[in-house]
C-alpha cells in the first residue's frame, strides 16, 4: 500500500482510480462499506482502489472549540486500510490553507490531476470544500465535467445508523456493545506504556500504565475486561482500571492502567493495543487493601472468561 503525504512524490501507473473520501476517524462499518464499494468500483474497471483522508480531524482547525475526541490513531486507521486491501492512501494535512480550498480546487488538485479519478465514493451526506460547501449533488455536478461518477453510500445497517459521533457517545457512556456493533470490532485504545508507581505490583497485579494523548478517545472511570496486544502481536486477556485510586490517593490523576493476566516482560516504552470488552464495576474505594485485592482477583476472573468467549481471531473488518 502506498501512503502519499503532502510534498511526497509519487509516480503512479495509468490506470485511473477509484476513490473513498472522508476523515474515517474509527473506520466503522459505514466506513467500511463505502471503501467496500469502492473495491467492487476498482474490480469492475480495473481501477486502482485509492482513499482521501484527513489528518489531523478538519474540526481542530476549523472548530478546535468543539472538535471531537479521536476515535483511533492515523497508524490504525492506516493498517486498516491495508487490511480491506487499499492501494493507494492520499493523506491530507488539514490546516487552515485546507480549509480554505474551495470545493472546485479540491477536485480539480486530488480527484482530477493526483488520482485521476473514474469513480467517486462518499457517505451520503459527504461535505467538503470552503465552509462545507460542497456535497453530493455539486460532486456529481464535477463529475459530469471531468469524467468521473459519484456513487453515495448508505452509512447505515441493524437499524442503527453507523458513525463516529455515534461511537464516541457510546464510548464515553461506557456502552462498549453499541461501540462494538458499529465499529465490527471493540472499541481499541492504542498507548504507550510508561512508569509507575509500581502500585500493582505490591498489590500482586502488575499493571502497566498507559499514556494517552488528551485528544484520544477512552472509556469512563471503572474497571474492564479487555484484550491486550503486545508489540509481537500476541494477544493476551487483560484487567483494565481507570480512574484515580481512591484507595491510595484523596484526588489524584486519572489513569489508565491494565494487568495482562500471565504475562511476564518488560513493557516500558513499548505500544500495546487495549481493545475494550465489558465494563466489569465501577471504580470504589473498599473497606480495607486486603478486600481490593479480593476484588482484583475476581476481576481478573471475570476478565478471563470474557476474554475467552471473545477471541480476537473472531474479530474482522467487515470490507
Amino acid at each position: 500500500m502506498i501512503v502519499w503525504h503532502d510534498g511526497d512524490y509519487v509516480e503512479l501507473d495509468e490506470r485511473r482510480s477509484a476513490v473513498a473520501i472522508g476523515v474515517f476517524d474509527g473506520l466503522h462499518r459505514g466506513h467500511q462499506r463505502v471503501i467496500g464499494r469502492a473495491r467492487e468500483l476498482a474490480e469492475i474497471h480495473g481501477s486502482r482502489l485509492a482513499v482521501v483522508t484527513f489528518f489531523p480531524h478538519p474540526a481542530l482547525t476549523v472548530h478546535p472549540d468543539r472538535a471531537p475526541l479521536t476515535i483511533g490513531t492515523l497508524e490504525q486507521r492506516l493498517e486498516g486500510f491495508e487490511l480491506l486491501e487499499v492501494e493507494l492512501v492520499r493523506v491530507l494535512h488539514f490546516d487552515e490553507l485546507l480549509a480554505l480550498e474551495s470545493a472546485d480546487s479540491f477536485v480539480d488538485r486530488v480527484l482530477v490531476n493526483d488520482l485521476r479519478a473514474a469513480d467517486v465514493i462518499v457517505g451520503e451526506d459527504f461535505k467538503f470544500g470552503h465552509d462545507r460547501a460542497g456535497d453530493v449533488a455539486s460532486l456529481a455536478s464535477s463529475g459530469i465535467l471531468d469524467d468521473f461518477r459519484v456513487h453515495a453510500i448508505k452509512l447505515a445497517g441493524d437499524g442503527h445508523r453507523w458513525s463516529s459521533t455515534a461511537i464516541r457517545e457510546s464510548v464515553a457512556t461506557a456502552d462498549l456493545e453499541r461501540a462494538t456493533t458499529a465499529l465490527g470490532r471493540p472499541f481499541t485504545l492504542r498507548a504507550v506504556v510508561e512508569h509507575g508507581d509500581a502500585r500493582g505490583r505490591e498489590l500482586g497485579f502488575p499493571t502497566a500504565n498507559l499514556r494517552v494523548d488528551e485528544r484520544t478517545l477512552r472509556p469512563p472511570s471503572g474497571i474492564y475486561a479487555a484484550a491486550v496486544r503486545t508489540p509481537d502481536h500476541v494477544w493476551w486477556c487483560g484487567a483494565v482500571s481507570i480512574g484515580r485510586r481512591p484507595q491510595f490517593y484523596e484526588a489524584g490523576e486519572s489513569l489508565i492502567e491494565v494487568h495482562l493476566v500471565d504475562f511476564s516482560g518488560d513493557l516500558y516504552g513499548r505500544t500495546l493495543d487495549v481493545a475494550f470488552l465489558r465494563r466489569l464495576r465501577g471504580e470504589v474505594r473498599f473497606d480495607s487493601v486486603e478486600d481490593l485485592i479480593a476484588q482484583m482477583g475476581r476481576d481478573v476472573v471475570e476478565s478471563t472468561e470474557i476474554f475467552a468467549n471473545s477471541p480476537p481471531t473472531t474479530w474482522t473488518l467487515l470490507g
